[in-house]
């Protein structure tokens, strides 16, 4: 007899495997460090008009499913009616079976709604209905909440005010001694990509720039006035409870920094002139080694982001702009470069603590394997090798990459899960990790490759689940920030 679809003990193979989730880790809070989520929508406890709202108005993850199953652009992106867009996702799911999209939308309904229902043509109204008759009381707040949300790390350009940040803190501070948060602490975390990532574009980098050095006082002409204000920004968000600088690049070239041609860059840029790739490289390097640097003097961390191609779709881009669905996962060389940027960190004696990510699984062993080639004395993994990311958080790749962190690097000082978020639902995606994870440690329990020690396997698994990305990125045991070093 078939098992239910989504039941309690989906994924989880064995006795072991079932006492360690529903013991251990689905109660553990989660520890969100990377996230695509807007501060203002927990300042302001966001209520959600529709469904579509809350699930389609800001994922690419589902536009992309849906072009792809031939709906028309107006219903995937807008403008059409909520419940015509509703109605198209609703018929495209059924085509997702064995995709994460598919887990993740029944997860999200279950876990949310409390609907059991599988979502297709036939079903969409009846949800429709339930989901609009609950909605009043799901506000932003009210789902973090209801998921178990520690932190929450948001992703944030250094031209932004941080408002919603600001708020919160605010809030956070005018209560009683004692008295419990509403919310989990919330931080931003610096993302100065725009510095390289427009400098194809001059009337959009000149207005980012504008923007940057506008808030800082700062006048942007130069690779150094440049610097000036990015710095002056990490500090700005450093006051505000930022752990960790973020940078996307399709890769680090493996080359030496190259100072005058990133100036160069810049003042072409002021004059209208688009950077060529030299450029674009050197000003990309000059970025990232500076967020390295100040992550190093302040304890924080440095995230990198490496192998996404962005944007391939020209038709996409000029429709929707970037994060539209149209990007892809790349195959530049990976590890001269990022072992190059690294080793000259360390050798400056700059190196902080930081999280490395790659999008092509072919790198996985190498990205494991170049993370534990850099330590500091007496600091546990200063370099981890970051989650599964993108294209590659379903099941199968979590199982791969558990197994080759396991095999490669050291499972018990994995930095865990995060979201990637661009939803508030998308929480699933940490209850997805832990089964798998406790599946994983549990079926090595039963066929005899691990000791059937439960003490120790609970802590592995409550350190991997939130414990390990809570010291390295310096939280306390609250959320709140702390200077932590190391778990």
């Amino acid at each position: 007899m078939a098992r239910a679809f989504l039941d309690d003990d989906v994924l989880l193979g064995g006795s072991t495997a079932r006492a360690l989730y529903h013991d251990v880790a689905s109660g553990e809070p989660i520890v969100d460090f990377h996230s695509h989520l807007d501060a203002a929508d927990l300042a302001d406890d966001r209520a959600f008009t529709t469904l579509t709202e809350l699930w389609l108005d800001d994922d690419h993850y589902k536009w992309r499913a849906m072009r792809a199953a031939g709906v028309p652009e107006h219903l995937v992106s807008g403008p059409a009616d909520p419940w015509d867009r509703f109605a198209a996702w609703a018929a495209t799911v059924p085509r997702l079976v064995r995709t994460p999209l598919h887990v993740w939308t029944h997860l999200e309904l279950r876990r949310v709604f409390g609907i059991d229902l599988v979502l297709g043509p036939g079903s969409a109204r009846e949800i429709w209905e339930e989901a609009t008759r609950q909605l009043p009381a799901w506000t932003a707040r009210r789902l973090v909440a209801h998921f178990g949300a520690e932190v929450v790390a948001t992703t944030d350009d250094p031209a932004d005010d941080l408002d919603g940040h600001l708020r919160i803190a605010d809030e956070a501070g005018r209560l009683p001694p004692g008295a419990a948060h509403v919310l989990p602490t919330v931080v931003p975390t610096f993302r100065p990509d725009g510095a390289h990532r427009l400098a194809r574009d001059p009337d959009g980098w000149n207005a980012w720039a504008d923007r940057l050095g506008d808030g800082h006082g700062i006048r942007v002409v130069d690779l150094a006035s440049l610097t000036a204000a990015l710095e002056a920004a990490h500090h700005r968000f450093a006051a505000a409870g930022c752990r960790a600088s973020d940078h996307g690049l399709v890769h680090l070239p493996d080359v030496e920094r190259a100072p005058a041609a990133a100036d160069a860059a810049v003042r072409g840029l002021r004059q209208g002139v688009a950077a060529d790739p030299t450029g674009r490289h050197a000003l990309a390097l000059e970025v990232v080694d500076l967020s390295a640097r100040l992550a190093a003097a302040s304890g924080t961390v440095l995230q990198l982001h490496l192998g996404a191609v962005r944007d391939a779709s020209p038709r996409l881009a000029a429709l929707r702009g970037a994060d539209a669905g149209g990007d892809l996962m790349g195959d530049a060389p990976q590890v001269a470069g990022l072992a190059r940027f690294l080793g000259r960190l360390e050798a400056d004696g700059e190196l902080p603590r930081c999280v490395v990510f790659n999008l092509n699984p072919a790198d996985d062993a190498a990205f494991c394997a170049l993370a534990g080639s850099f330590a500091g004395d007496g600091v546990q993994g200063l370099v981890r090798w970051g989650p599964p990311w993108w294209f590659n958080d379903h099941e199968s790749g979590l199982r791969r990459h558990l197994d080759v962190i396991s095999h490669v690097g050291n499972l018990a000082g994995f930095v865990g899960m995060c979201t990637d978020a661009r939803s508030l639902l998308s929480m699933t995606r940490h209850e997805l990790f832990r089964r798998v994870l406790c599946d994983v440690v549990g079926r090595d329990v039963d066929e005899g490759r691990i000791p059937d020690d439960r003490r120790a396997c609970a802590e592995l698994v409550q350190a991997v689940c939130g414990g390990n990305a809570r010291a390295h990125f310096g939280f306390g045991a609250t959320g709140r920030a702390s200077g932590q070093s190391g778990p």
